[in-house]
């Protein structure tokens, strides 16, 4: 599947706009600016299609009320961090059915020069102060390029935050890319699983691995 999304338009010379992605037909993308009470009911209805015709009737309402709880939660919880999208995993694979075990959300940020009246504080300084400024617990942190741009890769183990809709410890993995054209702005993609139960287990290492070939696919849209 290819996703595509506008991002805020960035000041320079042939600006980022947006971006595209590739992702495997099971992962579906819910707008969180606009559109996304349209993304999630149509999701929904496939996943409420796929309930075998034999259900009891007295098993199948609170079924579809649980999945949709847990659904529009992830949805919420999203929105309250001011992300672009949200990507979940929302088709069968094997046995599983609906399976909310892991996301990618998609945010964007605008770092200050240090330096308001002056030149803009070049992305290769800001990438030093984020690597010397990483406070995540056994973290992992490392700097390249993602088409192009200057990128810094971190993960680590989150620990669980019930009171924030984070029920377990999660594996967490964040590109953090410079957007071409505005030097000041942050394009942010974050994986997060839980792996089979255990962020540091096997199933948890290949989460890993996969999104990060899922991120080599990225690529700008220019005007």
């Amino acid at each position: 599947m290819a996703t595509e999304q506008r991002a805020a338009v960035g000041r320079g010379s042939a600006p980022a706009t947006g971006y595209r992605l590739l992702l495997p037909s099971q992962w579906a993308q819910i707008p969180l600016r606009q559109g996304t009470e349209e993304a999630i009911e149509e999701i929904l209805q496939e996943a409420y299609a796929r309930i075998p015709a034999d259900a009891p009737p007295d098993k199948i309402g609170p079924y579809k009320r649980e999945l949709a709880r847990r659904f529009r939660k992830a949805v919420a919880g999203a929105q309250e961090r001011n992300a672009l999208d949200l990507y979940l995993p929302v088709k069968p694979v094997g046995d599983a059915e609906f399976n909310l075990g892991a996301s990618i959300l998609i945010t964007e940020t605008v770092l200050p020069s240090r330096n308001p009246d002056g030149p803009r504080t070049p992305p290769s300084e800001i990438a030093v102060q984020l690597l010397t400024n990483n406070d995540a617990e056994d973290g992992d942190l490392s700097s390249g390029e993602v088409d192009g741009a200057l990128a810094i890769r971190r993960e680590h183990v989150a620990a669980a935050a019930p009171d924030r809709g984070a029920a377990a410890d999660s594996r967490r993995v964040e590109y953090m890319v410079s957007v071409p054209g505005d030097p000041d702005r942050w394009f942010i993609a974050a994986f997060s699983t839980v792996g089979g139960g255990d962020p540091r287990d096997e199933l948890a290492e290949a989460l890993v691995e996969w999104f990060d070939a899922v991120m080599a696919t990225f690529r700008w849209r220019h005007a």
